[in-house]
Order: structure tokens, then C-alpha cells, then sequence
């Protein structure tokens, strides 16, 4: 059961994070910052970070250019989130069987804000012609208004009429155990969908050792962090203990895992071709800079 104060809570941050996402950007108006702030306020911000970094992975690589509107990731979160805590979901369940279908539903929210501030723009260019500076201030500030409500109004129905059909929603799923597995898959799946999407619209043929010196380092370091992590782990043991236990503790404890020499050799290749396309470039630049005539024209090279 969602408490009344819980309910307002979600509303009013409903509220802002598009606010945010459109002036402020402090990053509150990402999914997994939602993710975060619902499970606090719901009480299991593990719960939240997982599903908003799940809906985070999924929309890495779409955009909203100009006028166009995508899938609102935020607000789904927040009430996968909240439901899912409430009704003792599965948070992978819940990205599949509540997030993706609200976010998708509020692609028409969103047209509807954009749509009603044209209202307060028409006002603002008005007093632009008159010099009156206190109505386009007002004005400006009155269309954060449908703003705010394109996202608040939809959360908060939800939250205070919506338990009861989610809560029927989720007992149907339960039947069918296929149905709870098959949306299951596709939540983990979403991550990496999102991840596609990011590289199909990403150069990566012409930046190909940049991808390959990123995911080097990423390995390497998570081989780094696991030693560090066994040494904590060795210290914390022997804590208290005799200090002649510790060559017996060291050696005999977890092994260290060596860096691999593939991810080694990846990040000289990714290197060794930055190396070679800074002196590309450096040389067209120069050819560029000669005329004709063997005078160089410009001399920042």
C-alpha cells in the first residue's frame, strides 16, 4: 500500500525532474536519478537504482532533437518503482510490465506540455513589442506550469487510482509463470538494446580504437578492484591477530589475478592508433597551410 505522503512526494518530484531535464540539468530528470529518489521515498533504493539504471541503459541512445518527443523513462521509472516495492514485484518484471508501457504512454503527456506553452510563447512575444519585461518574466514562469503538469498529473492518478489495477496486473502475471519469465528476459534484454541503439548512431568504424581502449580499461580495472577487494578482505581478517599469521594469510588466502596481456595489447593498439591519426591530421593541416606558390599562410599549425 502506497502512503498519502509517499504519493505526494513522487508527485512533486514528478514536477520537477522535467523542469530539470529542461533548464536546470542537474541530471534529477535521468531515469536512474528517479530510480534513486523513488526507492528512497518508497524505502528500497535498491530496488529503484536497479530499475532506473535499467530504463538508463535503454534510452542511452535516444534523443528528443527539436520538437520531437521520445518515451518518458523518468516517469516510468518513478512509478515501476513505486509499485513494484508496494506490490513486492520483481524489479526486471516491472521494467517490462510497468515502466515500458507508462513511458511509452507519456510520449502524449509530453506533446501536450509542449503543445499548451505555445500559449504563454505567443503572450511572451507580445510583450516583447511593448518592452514589458515583468510580463514576459511572468510569463516565462507560467510555462513551466504545463510542463510540470504533463508529468505530475498522469504520476499522481496512477499512484492514488492505479494500486488496484496493477495489483491485478501483477496477479494475472503470476498465473501464467511463462508470461512473469518471457517479461522478465526482456527487461535484461533492454539494457543492451539500449547500448545498440547508442552504437548504430555512434561513429564507431572511424573510432573503433577509442571502443576498444574503453572496454581495456574497463576490464583491467574491475581486475584491479577485485585485488584491492582481496586485500581488504585479508587485512580485516587477520585484524587483531598475531602480525606471524600474515605471510600465512597473504599466501595462502585469495590469489591475485594478473592483468590479462590481451586487454594490455588492446590499449597499446588503441594508443598506437591515436598516435598515428594525430599525425594524419598534423600533416593535412600543413598541407593545407601551403599555397601555391611554397608560402605558408597560416602559421598555426
Amino acid at each position: 500500500m502506497i502512503q498519502w505522503w509517499q504519493i505526494l512526494l513522487l508527485t512533486l518530484y514528478s514536477a520537477y525532474q522535467i523542469l530539470d531535464e529542461l533548464t536546470i540539468c542537474t541530471s534529477a530528470g535521468s531515469p536512474v536519478f528517479a530510480g534513486f529518489i523513488a526507492g528512497l521515498i518508497m524505502g528500497d533504493m535498491a530496488t529503484g537504482l536497479l530499475i532506473g539504471a535499467s530504463l538508463q541503459l535503454m534510452v542511452l541512445g535516444v534523443g528528443t532533437f527539436g520538437g520531437a518527443s521520445r518515451i518518458d523513462a523518468t516517469s516510468g521509472a518513478v512509478l515501476a518503482t513505486a509499485f513494484a516495492v508496494s506490490q513486492g514485484l520483481d524489479p526486471e518484471l516491472a521494467v517490462t510490465s510497468i515502466a515500458v508501457p507508462v513511458a511509452a504512454l507519456m510520449v502524449y503527456t509530453d506533446i501536450a506540455g509542449r503543445f499548451s506553452t505555445t500559449y504563454f510563447a505567443h503572450r511572451i512575444d507580445k510583450h516583447v513589442e511593448n518592452f514589458n519585461y515583468k510580463g514576459i518574466e511572468v510569463n516565462y514562469l507560467l510555462g513551466a506550469l504545463p510542463w510540470a503538469l504533463s508529468r505530475a498529473l498522469p504520476v499522481f492518478i496512477a499512484l492514488a487510482f492505479g494500486g488496484g489495477a496493477v495489483e491485478a496486473i501483477v496477479n494475472w502475471i503470476k498465473e501464467y509463470q511463462w508470461i512473469a519469465n518471457g517479461l522478465t528476459l526482456a527487461g535484461r534484454m533492454l539494457p543492451g538494446l539500449g547500448f545498440a541503439i547508442l552504437l548504430h548512431y555512434l561513429p564507431i568504424k572511424r573510432n573503433l580504437h577509442y571502443l576498444g581502449l574503453g572496454f581495456a580499461i574497463t576490464a583491467m580495472l574491475t581486475v584491479i578492484y577485485a585485488n584491492l577487494q582481496t586485500v581488504a578482505g585479508t587485512l580485516s581478517s587477520i585484524l587483531g591477530a598475531d602480525t606471524k599469521m600474515f605471510a600465512a594469510v597473504t599466501f595462502n588466502g585469495a590469489p591475485f589475478k594478473g592483468l590479462p596481456m590481451v586487454g594490455i595489447a588492446i590499449i597499446g593498439a588503441a594508443l598506437a592508433t591515436l598516435h598515428y591519426k594525430n599525425s594524419q591530421n598534423k600533416t593535412e593541416v600543413v598541407v593545407q597551410s601551403v599555397s601555391e606558390s611554397g608560402e605558408i599562410e597560416d602559421d598555426e599549425i
